[in-house]
């Protein structure tokens, strides 16, 4: 069964942002989906597993971005 996770991502303006995050996070092992949505800053994660916050902040810092704290 399929695991997914919502993260939002700051400082994405372009498309070219989106790509760049989706590329990135797609990238993590598991990792089965990713949907980005520039106007909101939010990003889908569809994995296998649980995923490490960590580990999709790495790959979002990777990209040249960064998630937005957690509430």
């Amino acid at each position: 069964m399929s695991e997914t996770n919502t993260y939002t991502v700051v400082g994405m303006t372009c498309g070219h942002c989106v790509a760049s995050v989706s590329e990135e996070v797609g990238e993590i092992a598991g990792v089965e989906n990713v949907d980005v949505d520039l106007d909101s800053g939010r990003v889908t994660v569809t994995s296998e597993a649980p995923l490490d916050e960590d580990v999709v902040k790495a790959a979002v810092e990777e990209a040249g971005y960064a998630l937005a704290a957690s509430s």
